[in-house]
Formats: C-alpha cells, sequence, structure tokens
C-alpha cells in the first residue's frame, strides 16, 4: 500500500489546546528541546581552535564538528515532520529527545575527530526530530485564540538560542574542558524527555492508510544535502568545475524528487500545502527574512572589529542587542495577532528592519555605541515584530492532517535563509574584501524590502480560521 491508497482521517478534527496547568508544563518541555537543539549549532564555534589543538587535527578539519551537525538536519527536517503526521509529533519527538542526548553524551566521550563528528551526526538527528515537529507541538498545546501567543514564545526562545551559544560556551570554558559543552545536555534532556512523555498530547487527528515514503526520504536528503554542499563550496572558493559538477548532479536529482512529489495527496515536499497561495508567500517571506538576519548577524562582527576597533567582548556586547530585543517584541507581536492582520504586522516589521539594516551600511566610522545599539536594535525588533505573525499564518493556513509537513517547512525555510546568508557573506568577502560586512548590510536591506512586498500581498489573501 502507497500513501495514495484513499486515506482517511480519523480522530478530534475539533481539538482545541490543553488547559492550565498542563498547558505551562507542555510549553516547558517543548521550549527546553527547542533550546537545546538550537543552542548546540553554535555552542561549540568557541570551542574549535580548543577541540582542534586536542584531538590534533587542522583548524579547516574541525570545522566538520559544525557542519555535519547542520547538514544532518537541513537533509531531515521534512521527512521527520511528515513521519510525525503519521506516528504522531510526541513520539518524533520523544525519540528526538533520546536520540540527541545519546548523542550528546558520546559527543562528550569523543577522543577522535572522527567519533566526535559521528556524535555529532546523532546529534543532528534528534535535533532534525525536534524541530520538524516544534511548531506543530505548539499547535496542538495551545487553544486557537491563544496560537499567537505560543508562536510568538517558541520565536522568543529560538532567537535567545540562536546567540546565546558563544556566551554560555565561554562560560562553560573558563570553568571546565569542552567536553562539558555537551555534557550539560544530559541533564536537561533526561528532565525534557520527562515532561514531554507525561504532558504533551498525543495528534488529535491521524490519517489512516498511508504509509511512510522511504524512496521520497532519500530523495529529499540527497536533494537538501547536495543544495548545502553546492552552496558551501561555492562560498569557499572551491574550484569552479566542482562546484559546476555539484550543481548539475543537484539539477539532476532535484528535479527527480520534484516530479516524484507532483500530484501526491500527501506529499513530502508539500506541494499541496505550497499551492496555497498565503502559504506559499510565508515561506517566501520567511526565507528573505532569515537570509538578511543571517547576512546582518554573520558580517557585523567583523564590521563592529575592523572599522570601529572593538574588541571580541565588546562586538559581543554590542551584538547582543539584536536578538535581546526580540525578546521582548516577538511575544507582543504574538498578542497583537488577533488584532491586526498578520500580513501588517510582518510587513511593518520588515520595514523597520530594512531601516536598520540600511543604516548600518552607511553608518559612520566615527559613530558611538549608542549609534550602534539603536541601529541593532531597529533590526532586531522588526525581525521580531515579523516572525510571530508570520510563523502564525504559515501554521495556521495548513490543515489539521498537515501540520507536521508546514512545522517541517517552517524549520526548512528558517535554516536555507540562515545558510544562504552565511555562504553569501562569504562569497562578499571573495568579492569585495574588507569593505565586504558593508555590502552584506545593504544586501540585507534590499531583502528586507523584498520580504515586506510579499508580507503585504498576503492582505488580499483570505484569512485562515
Amino acid at each position: 500500500m502507497n500513501d495514495e491508497a484513499e486515506p482517511q482521517l480519523v480522530g478530534n478534527l475539533e481539538w482545541d489546546g490543553l488547559h492550565r496547568p498542563r498547558i505551562y508544563y507542555a510549553m516547558a518541555a517543548t521550549f527546553c528541546g527547542l533550546f537545546l537543539s538550537v543552542i548546540d549549532g553554535t555552542i561549540c564555534n568557541v570551542a574549535l581552535p580548543e577541540i582542534a589543538a586536542q584531538l590534533s587535527v587542522s583548524s579547516s578539519d574541525s570545522i566538520w564538528i559544525v557542519n555535519a551537525f547542520q547538514l544532518v538536519i537541513m537533509m531531515l527536517l521534512l521527512p521527520f515532520s511528515s513521519l510525525g503526521e503519521l506516528w504522531g509529533y510526541k513520539q518524533v519527538y520523544l525519540c528526538g529527545i533520546v536520540v540527541f542526548t545519546a548523542g550528546s553524551l558520546s559527543c562528550a566521550l569523543s577522543y577522535s575527530l572522527v567519533m566526535l563528528v559521528i556524535s555529532r551526526i546523532f546529534q543532528g538527528i534528534g535535533a532534525a526530530m525536534i524541530m520538524s515537529v516544534n511548531t506543530s507541538v505548539v499547535k496542538l498545546i495551545y487553544p486557537r485564540r491563544h496560537l499567537g501567543e505560543g508562536v510568538g514564545l517558541n520565536a522568543t526562545v529560538v532567537a535567545i538560542a540562536s546567540v546565546a551559544g558563544p556566551s554560555l560556551s565561554a562560560a562553560i570554558l573558563a570553568i571546565a574542558p569542552w567536553p562539558w559543552l555537551f555534557a550539560i545536555n544530559l541533564p536537561i534532556g533526561i528532565a525534557t524527555f520527562i515532561m514531554a512523555r507525561r504532558y504533551l498530547p498525543n495528534n488529535p487527528v491521524k490519517v489512516v492508510g498511508r504509509n511512510f515514503n522511504w524512496h521520497d526520504t532519500v530523495l529529499n536528503a540527497a536533494t537538501f544535502g547536495l543544495f548545502i554542499g553546492c552552496v558551501e563550496a561555492f562560498s569557499h572558493d572551491i574550484e569552479p568545475r566542482v562546484v559546476a559538477c555539484g550543481v548539475a548532479v543537484l539539477l539532476v536529482v532535484g528535479a527527480i524528487y520534484v516530479r516524484s512529489q507532483m500530484g501526491r495527496k500527501y506529499p513530502m515536499l508539500p506541494f499541496d500545502l505550497l499551492k496555497i497561495p498565503i502559504f506559499s508567500t510565508s515561506v517566501a517571506t520567511s526565507v528573505l527574512s532569515f537570509t538578511a538576519q543571517m547576512l546582518g548577524m554573520v558580517a557585523m562582527p567583523f564590521l563592529l572589529v575592523n572599522t570601529f576597533g572593538y574588541d571580541a567582548v565588546g562586538t559581543g556586547l554590542l551584538m547582543t542587542s539584536w536578538p535581546l530585543v526580540i525578546v521582548f517584541v516577538a511575544p507582543m507581536a504574538g498578542w497583537l495577532i488577533s488584532k491586526v492582520h498578520p500580513g501588517i504586522l510582518g510587513g511593518v516589521g520588515l520595514t523597520v528592519m530594512s531601516i536598520g539594516c540600511f543604516s548600518l551600511a552607511f553608518v559612520s566610522p566615527g559613530e558611538g555605541h549608542f549609534g550602534l545599539v539603536w541601529r541593532l536594535m531597529l533590526c532586531g525588533a522588526g525581525f521580531g515584530m515579523f516572525q510571530s505573525p508570520n510563523n502564525h499564518l504559515l501554521l495556521s493556513s495548513a490543515p489539521p492532517q498537515r501540520a507536521g509537513s508546514a512545522s517541517g517547512m517552517l524549520a526548512t525555510a528558517r535554516l536555507t535563509g540562515q545558510t544562504t546568508g552565511a555562504a553569501l557573506v562569504a562569497m562578499m568577502f571573495h568579492i569585495f574584501g574588507p569593505t565586504a560586512p558593508h555590502y552584506a548590510m545593504l544586501l540585507a536591506g534590499c531583502l528586507t524590502v523584498c520580504g515586506t512586498i510579499c508580507s503585504l500581498t498576503r492582505l488580499r489573501e483570505r484569512m485562515p480560521r
């Protein structure tokens, strides 16, 4: 039997979330898992020189400790989101916590680069499970009338975890060796598993007569793996012939994958959802905004160090102002969703972010601390105002039985944008040299303007229930 064999919906189609106090415990379990999976993407960056020296490997080889984790996540997000629709979001989430925690233990015990990279791959598999169903779980936990608040809090956790890695890493390394960067996950992972098993709800709606497609899983992993590989190769100045061969293989594999998904009722690459205008526009807006954000987050430290003469500590403190303001703005934007059209909130947010990006692109070298901080805070405030309404609109436009694919697509859009943004900064350094940060912020401003236009086009679409 394949996944097209007249599947039927069974369950409670009128499910409307959890109630107090269970909702608080369920969200705590969800946020803890999400925080761990996001922060471990950057927590070992600061320690790479120390790890490379201790394991007697080159600095370039040590980069695989980071890349292996991110690559596996990108390859497996959509398959695990599809599995969540079939098996259950709670079940996939629990398995993700177990695999991630076991991978963290293996990382802490690693004595060679090969063992550490393999352990990071297992960590990445667990993180992909967690991220793929994260927002689907949020949608199950919160009643519809409060979903905006839940999405806003979720966005806040992502914002904090995205930038807390280097700071937490520095604090741990000040008192312990690098294996503790991973060992610290063990007690949190165990506590998260216990809470999630007890308090997370099962899928209220399931599809009977639909099976998991392993053929699609292989094609999906190959397509996204080749995409990330080509982007990384191009940005790191690999020989053009090698990059061209990779792109050719990507086009062939991608075409086979897309063709296999066309016409499916429940495709792994969710063309059925992308046919919904408000969903596809939200995905495009998300990719544009996360590309712009990563352009800024990667380029700004170079600008602050090379142009303004800040040291690492000063740069870190200034950069904190960007995500710090998201912590306050994202929940507020989530609260406003029920009062203001999400397309307007997203458009206003990205407009504010574009003003911040353009102002940083043309900032004077003599600008003081305050001048830099308010510009960075504009970027953060704009992004925070955009993210919660956009995520809410994307999730709520998908039918209940496709919430997993919507969640996976949301995470895929985020990681695609982040990967592309980082690669664009590397490419700009090859082209423009020391002035690359200025051009990166200029491009970020242009992308956010495009995002604003995309967001406002949703005003003419019918709002989901």
